[in-house]
């Protein structure tokens, strides 16, 4: 028996024989991290001894440690050397032993854990001016000439009011001889940058703040359970979010969960009567069929007067006018506590490189930045902008501004509100007199999505609201073959918000020779005007097979929509589909699982993840594990690859390390399979660590959907139902995608999206994530300039 343990010389001989046949399977680097490379000596002369500090302030929020991660391995890896501050401000006045170096193992096994490792506190000391001088002194005795602060509006606040007096304040330590006047000259300036770390999402100028999307999770399963146990006994139950003058959790958990009504300080009840019309919904719910009801009371919520509703005032009125028990459940800090959700992870770790980017090309005349999200892009704005439009929006509210307070929050916010009020009647508006009543029809294709559920429901009532007819097709396209539909009532997708899979049933079938003739006469029969798609590739597909075949069978002339839902997130003309938010939660939390094991007993495990050829899975499971790499059929494998994953393994584990994970998209390699790749690596490591696998398979497809994909899907349903009305009451019959760039919804001609998709691939030519994977490669190499050092790929 051959062993393949010792030098290597084995893989070295395969290795050679590879680079000999490579031709054969193309150019399948892995994570090329050449853009981060190319600009590596730059980088390093630009940080060349420049100390760097970074501290969390206020209440600790989900994804601050994955930020923390990112700034101190971004900053050593740009050559600065990173201090750590503990306990926020104090720590900044105290000084001593709070201020801390950091090395790139201080913040391993850092990225999964709730709160912030390096703890929190709100500092009287520094609101005073001789607070904040000892801060200075502090930061210049250890010469850290920049700060990136993660915290809220009153954290960032107090970052520019330390910068805009340093001068002064180092001017003061000089003479009173508290420092040298080396450095003093050292350090003329202070450079800020201001990551937003609060589950509010208060902070004006990006999408979404560090732990928002985490406190999300938290609510929307609470609710989620609540639901369940009201529905079974009838009952209704008033439910408490945080979020301070923000209504954004209590407004994106209650479109998430199906609630009955929302209370929220930018918006409150424009009636004087406001119970009487609460309860009144509420009661028609009831009698339309509904078993619970759910009130969602953000804690900042008020009445027109400015007077605030408490959870008790709510259940108090609920309970004396619908004469039933009403219980309360206030959530609170459950909603900041615990592990970050995937998007978290990933999203703070983007702004926490950026940061340092920000902070080491900062000069003394440079303004603050706040590094934030638009979509799924990283965003540079003034700081101090940022918090002044914050504060104006809590003026506005305190006002009674209430128009100018939700114009602030943004377009999405006031979208998500009237979305909301639609979906949380009792029952549709009713048809207006004249009007044409269109026949819409709506199916689900290819593999399950969570979020099909969401769409559907939230597709059927805009509709029934806007006065249609709504027609529900079971079994994907094969219901139109059979004509088997159903009639949507109101109340009949009530409970499908939170439920995963698909109801309709779904399958990837697409049509081809006599089908059409048979989906042609149930059109036809139906009298149908227009027809949502939600699915996959297969939807998308057997929609292009219609659009086809128009000149052959004219009942195909109608509006189409095709909504994105796969778990792949590789569909054309949209940056993401939904129910890829999911499974990603799904993946990391089972590799969570896995690096547990793998801790325990000084293993590696080769962890197999969905995708189909796109890698977006494996890319991003990466980079919210901290898994040391993503195999990618974008890039492909190469024995040159293996061979050095393997010194990389081997001598991580030498110097102590106690884990390794791997994920490998399944369709990464022909070859190269999981189960080659875990042999491999456990031959080469000899005892030093065991291998093992782990397919995760159809648990990425299953469970309810995350409420990041609640959320987008509802938004999708909203403007495809809005565009098909549109399009067949002026009697156009264009097929259309609905998709996000960036942070723009967009409807795109299916015939132009498909010429920038690779259909052999069933991937878009260009894929966004894919400028993700040098940060990826960057923060899970065992150590600061690790691949130029070694070569790199």
């Amino acid at each position: 028996m051959y062993s393949w343990h010792g030098d290597s010389s084995f893989l070295a001989c395969i290795v050679w024989i590879g680079h000999y046949f490579e031709p054969v399977w193309g150019n399948y680097g892995i994570l090329a991290s050449k853009e981060w490379e190319a600009g590596g000596q730059e980088r390093e002369q630009k940080a060349a001894m420049k100390r760097i500090g970074v501290l969390t302030s206020g209440g600790d929020a989900q994804g601050m440690n994955a930020a923390l991660r990112a700034v101190v391995r971004a900053g050593l890896d740009q050559g600065a050397e990173v201090y750590a501050i503990y306990e926020g401000y104090q720590g900044l006045v105290t000084g001593g032993d709070l201020i801390r170096p950091f090395g790139w193992n201080d913040v391993g096994g850092i990225l999964q854990s709730g709160g912030t490792v390096i703890g929190t506190a709100r500092s009287a000391a520094f609101r005073t001016r001789e607070g904040r001088l000892q801060a200075a002194r502090n930061l210049i005795q250890q010469g850290i000439a920049g700060l990136v602060v993660i915290g809220g509006d009153g954290s960032l606040t107090g970052a520019d009011l330390l910068r805009a007096e340093w001068s002064e304040l180092v001017e003061q330590l000089l003479a009173s001889g508290q420092i040298e006047g080396e450095q003093a000259a050292a350090q003329p300036h202070l450079a800020i940058v201001g990551l937003v770390g609060s589950i509010d999402n208060d902070m004006w100028g990006t999408d979404i703040t560090i732990g928002a999307d985490s406190a999300l999770h938290r609510i929307t399963y609470a609710v989620d359970c609540i639901g369940s146990t009201a529905a079974s006994h009838q009952r209704s139950f008033v439910v408490e979010v945080m979020g301070r003058n923000s209504g954004y959790l209590a407004l994106m958990s209650a479109l998430a969960t199906g609630a009955d009504w929302v209370l929220i300080p930018e918006s409150p009840p424009d009636v004087e009567n406001w119970e009487d019309k609460m309860c009144e919904v509420l009661q028609a719910g009831r009698s339309a069929g509904r078993r619970d009801s759910i009130v969602i009371v953000a804690e900042g919520a008020i009445d027109r007067h400015g007077n605030e509703i408490s959870t008790e005032y709510v259940r108090r009125v609920l309970e004396e006018r619908l004469h039933e028990e009403v219980r309360a459940t206030i959530l609170g800090h459950v909603q900041r506590g615990g592990a970050p959700s995937a998007y978290d992870r990933t999203m703070s770790t983007l702004v926490g490189v950026a940061a340092v980017d920000e902070l080491l090309s900062a000069s003394g005349d440079s303004v603050p930045q706040l590094i934030g999200m638009k979509g799924n892009r990283v965003v540079r704005l003034p700081l101090m902008a940022c918090v002044e439009r914050t504060h104006a929006i809590n003026a506005a509210i305190q006002e009674r501004r209430f128009a100018d307070a939700m114009a602030l929050r943004g377009p999405g916010f006031e979208e998500a509100f009237q979305v909301l009020r639609t979906l949380v009647r009792a029952l549709p508006h009713a048809p207006r007199p004249e009007q044409r009543r269109l026949t819409l029809a709506v199916l689900t294709a290819s593999a399950p999505a969570p979020g099909m559920n969401t769409a559907v429901r939230a597709a059927v009532r805009i509709a029934l609201d806007h006065g249609h007819h709504v027609l529900g097709v079971n079994n994907s396209f094969l219901g139109l073959i059979q004509e088997d539909l159903r009639s949507f009532g109101w109340m009949d997708v009530d409970p499908w918000a939170s439920r995963g899979g698909s109801e309709l049933g779904t399958n990837r079938h697409v049509p081809s020779g006599k089908d059409f003739y048979a989906i042609a006469r149930t059109l036809e029969d139906r009298r149908i005007d227009g027809l949502l798609v939600v699915g996959g590739w297969a939807g998308y597909n057997a929609v292009q097979q219609l659009w086809r075949e128009r000149e052959n069978f004219p009942a195909f002339q109608l509006p189409i929509v095709c909504l994105p839902a796969s778990i792949n997130n590789n569909l054309p003309g949209s940056e993401l589909s939904v129910g890829a938010d999911t499974a990603l939660n799904n993946a990391v939390e089972a590799i969570n699982k896995i690096k547990q094991s793998a801790v325990a007993s000084r293993r590696c495990f080769v962890v197999e993840v969905m995708g189909k050829y796109c890698g977006y899975l494996a890319l991003m499971s990466m980079l919210a594990t901290g898994a040391e790499r993503a195999y990618l059929h974008e890039d492909g494998v190469t024995l040159q690859n293996l061979y050095e994953d393997v010194q990389m393994l081997n001598a991580g584990f030498k110097q102590g390390k106690r884990l390794g994970v791997m994920v490998r998209n399944e369709k990464c390699h022909p070859l190269y399979t999981t189960s080659f790749m875990s042999s491999l690596f456990e031959a080469e490591g000899g005892e030093q660590y065991e291998v093992r696998t782990s397919v995760l398979g159809h648990l990425q497809q299953g469970g309810d959907p995350s409420p990041f994909d609640r959320i987008l899907a509802t938004r999708y349903a909203h403007r495809s139902v809005n565009f098909l009305e549109e399009e067949a009451l002026a009697g156009r019959n264009g097929v259309f995608c609905v998709g996000l760039s960036g942070s723009q919804y967009h409807m795109s001609p299916l015939e132009e999206v498909l010429r920038r998709y690779d259909a052999k691939h069933e991937r878009p030519q260009e894929q966004w994530w894919m400028e993700l994977r040098s940060i990826a490669r960057l923060l899970a190499q065992p150590g600061p300039h690790y691949h130029r050092e070694a070569g790199g790929d």
